[in-house]
């Protein structure tokens, strides 16, 4: 069953069954995202609990604009942040999430020097950026999220995350040429 009709079983007949099968489907995508944006896995494991009650509380209001895993995904990453943000950490997140090189859509001819920074590397220089701009690229480039989707997520309209994206790469390959001179990417 597509999830639009497994929604759609859920508001009319009200049955725990369909809920547990979009419990069943996203709950591990949820989990894994909030262990990647919190690093703690009791925080992860109650943010899913927490998540999933938003989504149930909120199914009725869900109308199908966008994809429902886009949905659940912007719910997670919201709530993420939302805690992130409560509790002010400042340590560095999502050093977990590279250890896959970020991936480069078609669109962006000019991103090939983001993928030739060495692992480690990488990892120092988005520990450098802000929460933000590194969450921006790692939206983008590690999770492959369309510039549509993240446009959605941040309530934004695409042009202006494009730009950010431009500014957040721009910062990067700046902070890289500072830790590593000798690796100038120009």
């Amino acid at each position: 069953m597509e999830d639009m009709d497994i929604i759609r079983a859920y508001r009319e007949k009200r049955h725990a069954t369909c809920f547990r099968l979009l419990h069943d489907r996203y709950a591990a995508k949820i989990y894994s995202k909030a262990i990647t944006m919190l690093r703690n896995e009791d925080e992860a494991e109650d943010a899913t609990q927490e998540i999933f009650t938003k989504v149930f509380l909120n199914l009725g209001k869900f109308q199908g604009q966008s994809k429902f895993s886009t949905w659940v995904y912007s719910v997670t990453y919201n709530y993420c942040i939302d805690k992130i943000r409560k509790e002010k950490r400042s340590r560095a997140l999502f050093a977990d999430e590279l250890d896959n090189p970020p991936d480069v859509e078609e669109e962006d001819d000019n991103d090939e020097e983001l993928t030739r920074i060495q692992l480690n590397e990488l990892r120092k220089v988005l520990n450098k950026l802000s929460d933000a701009d590194r969450t921006l690229l790692l939206l983008k480039y590690k999770d492959g999220v369309k510039i549509k989707a993240i446009a959605e997520m941040l309530g934004k309209n695409e042009s202006a995350v494009k730009m950010q994206l431009k500014r957040a790469k721009e910062k990067a390959l700046k902070i890289h040429q500072k830790l590593f001179p000798a690796k100038s990417l120009s």
